[in-house]
Order: C-alpha cells, then structure tokens, then sequence
C-alpha cells in the first residue's frame, strides 16, 4: 500500500466529526472569517473612508451627468473680456495635431478661476499642459486649464468648486516655456474637445456671489489624458 493510499484510508476511517479536511461549513465559515478580517483592516487602515468617499464622489459626479450642460460659461480670467481673445480653436500644432482649446493671455501670477460649479476631477502635470486642472461640471464635461505656474494653496481632487473658486495661477509650464504667460482652456465631452469660445460670458464682478452648495468630498481620482 503506497502513502496516498494510506492517507486515503486512514481519512476515510475517521468518524465524520473528526474529518480533518474542511467540510462545506467549514469553509463558509473560513471564508467569513476573512471577509471579517479584510474589513477590520479596511477601518483601521483607513481604507474604509477612502471607499467612502470614493462612493460619495461617483454620486456627485453621476448626478452632474443627469443635469444639461452649461449654454454659458465665465471667463477663467477677471478682466479679460471675450472680444479680446484671438481664436485659435484647432490651429495647427506641430505636424501631427491641432490646437484643442484657447488661449486666454495674462500676466504671470493672474488668478485662474473656474468656468463652472463642479468637481475638481484631476490636478497634475504632463509634458504639453505642464501644471494643469481638470473640472467635471454639469453633463459631464470636463473642464481642462493647463500652463499654470502654480495651484491654488489647499485645492484638492474631489473639491467642490465653484464660478468664484480659485483653481491656480497662470504661468508657462508645459510647452509654453518661452511663450507669453498664458491660459490654455479646453473643454472636453463624451465626444471629444469642443471650442469654449462660443460658451464664453465675460466674468460678472468680482463681488457677486456663488450660492451654489459646497458638499464636502475629497478625493484622489485617477488621472485622465485630455
């Protein structure tokens, strides 16, 4: 008789309470067990409100979905009037792409403001924006501010913005190193990029107020190439 079959036998010999493999019960309760332990460790590691939030952030954003985008938007910039912009929506832009946006031309260091309420869904740095922002607003559009020299103290992913919110200020980072400080300002949807000109209002004055409500979520979302 070899040793499997040993084993086999004297498995097989033992009374049914005493098995020493795992019956059905068993494992339920292993696997219960474990999951008990996963979010024990979820709480105390604070994994637990990091799921939270990541929740409460998608509830925001679904119901931004479900509401019309915006027909008008505010200028970025104070005292910068839309007449003054030189529209170079899909200008060429080296051999292979075309410009997806505007630029809105300051003096280094001038506030950039958001165009619309929403959600701050992404604040990074990449080779051609540099230092940028991205705000998910109403319909979900995605509302795209790049070149800027430095963010706004205190802004976070997940923020709850709004028309008089600082998002950072304008600068040449990115692919603007040599050029005039600038805002490059791009709008983008489920489509693809569209021209913000159009939508472009000339910003109300600086001490009309934002009613709009400022639930509070933060959050580090994954960053998205626009």
């Amino acid at each position: 008789m070899n040793r499997r079959t040993r084993i086999r036998v004297f498995l097989q010999s033992q009374p049914r309470g005493r098995r020493l493999y795992p019956t059905f019960r068993m494992r339920k309760r292993i696997w219960v067990a474990a999951l008990a332990v996963f979010v024990l460790l979820l709480f105390v590691t604070g994994a637990a409100g990091a799921l939270r939030d990541t929740a409460i952030f998608y509830y925001h954003v679904a119901r931004l979905y479900t509401q019309p985008a915006e027909a008008r938007i505010s200028m970025p910039l104070e005292n910068v009037r839309k007449q003054q912009i030189a529209d170079t929506w899909h200008a060429p832009r080296g051999t292979d792409r075309v410009h997806e946006g505007q630029d809105i031309f300051a003096a280094k260091g001038t506030p950039v403001l958001s165009a619309t309420s929403g959600y701050v869904y992404n604040i990074g740095e990449n080779n051609l924006g540099g230092q940028t922002v991205s705000v998910i607003g109403c319909g979900g559009r995605v509302y795209y501010y790049a070149h800027l020299a430095s963010y706004a103290p205190r802004l976070k992913e997940g923020d709850w913005v709004s028309k008089r919110t600082v998002l950072g200020y304008v600068g040449t980072t990115g692919n603007a190193q040599g050029t005039p400080p600038h805002l490059h300002f791009g709008i983008y949807t489920s489509d693809g990029a569209i021209n913000p000109l159009p939508l472009l209002t000339d910003r109300i004055p600086a001490n009309a107020s934002d009613t709009a409500p400022r639930p509070s979520t933060r959050l580090r979302m994954v960053n998205r190439r626009v």
